[in-house]
């Protein structure tokens, strides 16, 4: 029987009285207007043709369904809505088989879970991202899961997001075989088995009882952890809505929710970042630009920050030589190293044979000679001008004239690494944030001579890393931290004109913030920007605002936590707020002759955020950030800017 087309994006061939129904939109199958009016004809030729016993549903590429397609988001809907294609999914008379050859995400699961079988491959994964974009799922996946695997696992997949593999996904229940080889074959067989039996239709089934109080202790670290997002607690009210009403009254209340949500502030800015991570990698001048091949990194000084380097370049697969300055200290970057290794391990994260793996292809050296394989070397050596340049000049002996040298500097001129280097062209800077195996942003620095294929091979790295990588030009703290040291001076200055640290970082943490900014100072210690401050005194602008209280809590020795006096006091390791800092803050404001004044907490956020939006309108008049996104991107990514609200540049805008 020759094949169906029931739309631009979905085929239908019968086989042995199946209808194998394949969706091909790429690039992810999304569920756009047309893969629905497909899916609904698919259907109808179903129940109009007596000589078909059941359906499957699959898909060509690598996607099952990728989700909606959020293109059109903010217009108007177009029929047939996908809550209505998978309510007829579950009604269809005869059996419906969801084939899943890959990723079922979002209304893709959706779909799935409607169908009356799953059988999905191997390597397939499963997943409700919808919290991630500050949604809950729109199409029924609040009200179906819960039915099929429990509240607990249910409000466990939907709150987190997270992915799953199909075996997982099988042992709760949710899908019903796997398979390696023979999907679809096998899904025709059990559509031929199931013709004529009743069939589970996964929304008319009860619920399973669960554990009141498990309920209420999951949902309160959810809520911790939401820092003021409303996606999360709607889908608390509506997973439990699932055991407490009928089908009908739960769906149409999560499609209240939804809307409501994709219409809000919080969903617009999260979707804003989706739209920015894409954006992220396109850069100007590397259009065809094919990046060197690297198989072998070095990592020069192996502290914390080259350990947490090499342990995510091993991760990723790569051969790693790290060096250190005597054999006594490359032992003890190895066996950091080791130990971050075994912690993935013991968390569950690694499994041995992938750990012993990646300690095979370690080595570690005080030699630079033993560099000579590398094609390409990140230095994390003590951030002095100096130091950095001394290794790149040794390094220039010893490395192929094609390896590449990066610069793993917070601060320092890369340009100035380079230009004392034989091969300029090869010079990048490579900005990890730490710790580097867990932190995802990568700021990607072209220095003045970068040649375009070094720079698409920090790209190309940042990728096979999994991190989030950021074109920045070159200037003093890259584009993170030179925002930060304008995020830090306003909340200076408003110390000085009268607010407190525990005030500015109760109005950061109900904001959004993980933590409040002095309270992230007497986490890292005072000491360090302390020296730097003293550093640059000769050299900084007399006519600039100085505020002397951070040099006045030092020359107290409050350094921070570990001192148990900071910018707070720590009895007994508890957080609290120290009347001595609020005399030093009092005595340096009378000392300028300022008289405080109270802010309240949107007064402290406008400030904050004004003060970070300035600076990157500054960096995209010098050339320096390619994107107002891009800035927004290390913000949340780097410096625990909260996502929900889009980044400074993004707030900035809707706050007008």
């Amino acid at each position: 029987m020759p094949p169906f087309t029931f739309s631009a994006t979905v085929s239908g061939q019968v086989t042995k009285g199946v209808l194998i129904v394949t969706l091909d939109n790429p690039p992810v199958n999304a569920a756009s207007a047309d893969l629905r009016a497909g899916l609904m004809a698919a259907l109808a030729h179903s129940t109009a043709t007596a000589s078909i016993s059941g359906i499957v549903i699959t898909a060509a590429g690598k996607t099952f369904i990728g989700g909606a397609d959020i293109r059109e988001f903010g217009k108007p809907p177009v029929d047939p809505i996908l809550p209505d294609v998978i309510a007829a999914v579950e009604a269809h008379e005869k059996p419906v088989i969801a084939a899943l050859n890959g990723a079922a995400l979002g209304g893709g699961l959706e779909v799935a879970l409607a169908c009356h079988h799953r059988v999905a491959l191997s390597s397939a994964t499963v997943a409700l991202p919808e919290v991630k974009l500050g949604l809950v799922p729109g199409a029924g996946g609040t009200q179906r899961l819960p039915r099929l695997i429990g509240a607990l696992p249910a409000l466990d997949l939907i709150s987190s997001g997270r992915t799953i593999k199909t075996i997982e996904a099988k042992s709760l229940g949710l899908i019903d075989e796997v398979v390696e080889a023979d999907l679809v074959m096998t899904a025709c067989a059990t559509a031929r088995a199931l013709a004529g039996q009743s069939l589970k239709r996964t929304g008319m089934l009860s619920p399973p009882a669960f554990d009141e109080a498990v309920f209420a202790e999951a949902s309160d670290k959810i809520l911790a952890k939401a820092r003021g997002q409303k996606a999360p607690a709607e889908i608390i009210r509506l997973v439990r809505l699932a055991g407490e009403t009928p089908l009908a009254e739960g769906l149409a209340e999560e499609r209240s929710s939804f809307i409501a949500l994709r219409d809000g502030p919080q969903s617009k800015a999260l979707r804003h970042v989706f739209f920015a991570e894409r954006e992220a990698g396109k850069v100007a001048g590397l259009e065809g630009i094919a990046p060197r091949p690297v198989e072998t990194i070095a990592i020069a000084g192996l502290g914390l920050m080259g350990s947490g380097i090499a342990m995510a370049a091993l991760g990723a697969g790569y051969r790693v030589i790290g060096l250190d300055r005597t054999p006594e200290a490359a032992d003890g970057g190895r066996a950091r190293i080791l130990a971050l290794i075994d912690k993935s391990v013991s968390s569950g994260r690694l499994d041995r044979d992938a750990a012993d793996a990646q300690i095979a292809n370690l080595s570690v050296t005080a030699s630079d000679a033993d560099l000579a394989p590398a094609d390409l070397v990140i230095e994390a050596v003590f951030d002095d001008l100096a130091v950095k340049i001394d290794l790149f000049q040794r390094l220039d002996t010893v490395l192929r004239p094609d390896a590449i040298l990066a610069t793993n500097t917070s601060y320092l001129n890369p340009d100035e690494i380079a230009a004392a280097t034989a091969h300029p062209e090869r010079v990048l800077g490579l900005h990890f944030f730490s710790p580097a195996h867990v932190m995802r942003l990568l700021e990607v620095v072209r220095c003045e001579k970068t040649a375009p294929d070094v720079l698409a091979t920090g790209f190309a790295l940042a990728r096979r890393l999994k991190k989030l990588a950021v074109a920045t030009g070159v200037t003093e703290g890259f584009i993170g931290n030179r925002i930060f040291s304008a995020y830090r001076r306003e909340a200076e200055y408003l110390i000085e004109d009268g607010a407190l640290p525990h005030e500015i970082d109760q109005a950061l943490e109900a904001y959004g913030f993980p933590m409040g900014l002095f309270a992230v100072y007497d986490m890292a210690g005072l000491e360090i920007a302390w020296a730097r401050r003293k550093r640059q005194a000769t050299s900084r602008d007399p006519a600039e605002r100085y505020v002397e209280i951070a040099d006045r809590l030092c020359e107290a020795q409050r350094f921070g936590q570990k001192a148990g006096r900071g910018w707070y006091r720590y009895d007994s390791g508890k957080r609290a707020a120290d009347p001595e800092v609020t005399a030093i803050i009092e005595a340096c404001r009378a000392a300028k002759g300022i008289v405080p004044r109270s802010f309240t907490q949107s007064e402290i956020i406008a400030r904050m955020l004004a003060a970070m939006a300035a600076e990157g309108r500054a960096l995209l008049a010098e050339g320096i950030a390619a994107r107002a996104s891009d800035v927004d991107l290390v913000m949340i990514n780097g410096y625990g800017f909260p996502a929900h609200r889009g980044g400074p540049m993004f707030a900035a805008d809707l706050s007008g």
